[in-house]
């Protein structure tokens, strides 16, 4: 699958999501993008999933017939993440286009 990384997610999260393409909002110059617009963006270009820490962005934007999954992550410090990397994995690989899932991860 084709990830998009909105700023705020670890980059040394690609890493752990082998067999998937990992591209970074500011390396396409889209990390001053809108969500709305960055999800556009995402979708023309054949993302299939943008990758978020923005909890909020289910209330923000309509997912219905989005072709792109969104996949939010509970905690972005990456020394906490890190340990529930599994998680993320069920969640990406279960994703399918228009879908929200909220990975849980702790605060500590």
């Amino acid at each position: 699958m084709l990830i998009l990384f909105d700023n705020g997610v670890p980059a040394p999260l690609r890493y752990a999501l082998k067999g998937h393409i990992v591209v970074e909002a500011i390396e396409r110059g889209w990390d001053r993008l809108l969500n709305g617009e960055l999800i556009a963006a995402a979708e023309a270009e054949g993302f299939n999933i943008l990758l978020t820490t923005d909890k909020n962005i289910r209330y923000q934007q309509n997912l219905k017939e989005r072709t792109i999954a969104l996949v939010v992550l509970g905690n972005q410090q990456w020394p906490v993440l890190r340990r529930y990397v599994e998680r993320v994995l069920v969640a990406v690989n279960t994703a399918v286009p228009g879908s929200y899932t909220e990975v849980d991860v702790p605060l500590h």
